[in-house]
């Protein structure tokens, strides 16, 4: 898997500068969500025809990233 920087961009003029796949308008949050409440990856790209595999893998790096922050040490 390639790095999740190179599928993830935070633009402040598109939603936002909340973190999307990069050329779309789809926030990560939108795609983790879908996956935590247990929509298949297949139905997510079924509903997302921009979005491949790839995709769902750096949103999911980009959230584990996240969850490692240290909020008191940032």
């Amino acid at each position: 898997m390639q790095d999740w920087r190179d599928r993830i961009s935070m633009n402040p003029k598109v939603c936002h500068g909340k973190a999307c796949i990069y050329g779309t308008r789809i926030p990560v949050s939108v795609i983790t969500d879908n996956l935590a409440v247990g929509i298949s990856r297949r139905d997510v790209l079924t509903s997302y025809p921009r979005l491949v595999a790839a995709d769902l893998d750096a949103a999911l790096l980009y959230t584990a990233e996240l969850s490692k922050v240290d909020v008191n040490n940032a």
